[in-house]
């Protein structure tokens, strides 16, 4: 299984790359979002990748964080929804979004994704929304993620020089709701408890910090009344 791919971006099309990776070309599908941020053709680059083998047909789709590769992986395993959909709503909210939005039980925003229908985007929400405080905790550093126990990479090449915005580390409110969420949970609130409370802070408080969040999700758990 290929987890990882590093060598240099030989051309982009639309919704795929090339990567030459010591001579051999592979084709990679990502999100529009991870398209925007790839490199430009002939620099390095490094990205995760998911591989798709079926009787008539072998793919590889491309991410750059393994909370976006773990998403896509949990969307593909909802029942009607293959890969075009998981990168439609990848490309509509970003990884955190699709964090949110299930945290939160917001099947609406899942559903404004291109190809999306209200049934589908329902049954993603309820499927997968014991999962989300796992992926969330998952949005420290890329170097932090991958010495999780678990993971299997396959190197393809030598490292190649690669540019800061490709090895960079996750997002910083990822990061912070991953904060967040472990100091929730050292509280004794439940998983699914915890990730609604920071889903819905990290909505309404942009960029905010792990003290931020963990803060408004305190105030949002407290008793009412």
């Amino acid at each position: 299984m290929i987890g990882k791919l590093t060598g240099r971006l030989d051309y982009r099309a639309a919704d795929h790359v090339l990567i030459d990776v010591r001579g051999v070309g592979y084709l990679v599908y990502c999100s529009d979002r991870t398209m925007a941020a790839l490199p430009g053709v002939g620099e390095a680059v490094s990205i995760y990748t998911d591989m798709v083998v079926r009787e008539d047909l072998m793919q590889l789709f491309g991410f750059l964080s393994l909370v976006e590769k773990e998403w896509h992986r949990l969307l593909c395993s909802v029942q009607g929804v293959g890969a075009k959909v998981s990168l439609a709503i990848l490309s509509a909210l970003g990884p955190d979004g699709v964090s949110r939005a299930i945290a939160l039980g917001d099947w609406g925003a899942v559903k404004a994704a291109k190809g999306v229908g209200p049934k589908t985007a329902q049954r993603i929400v309820l499927d997968l929304k014991d999962k989300a405080p796992g992926v969330m905790a998952m949005g420290g550093t890329v170097t932090e993620a991958m010495d999780g126990p678990g993971l299997e990479v396959v190197e393809l090449s030598e490292p190649a020089p690669v540019p800061k915005q490709v090895a960079k580390p996750a997002s910083g409110s990822a990061a912070a709701s991953a904060g967040a969420l472990s100091a929730l949970g050292n509280l004794g609130y439940g998983p699914s408890e915890a990730a609604s409370a920071v889903a819905e802070a990290a909505a309404s408080l942009r960029d905010a910090g792990e003290a931020e969040l963990i803060r408004a999700a305190l105030k949002l758990l407290a008793p009412k009344g």
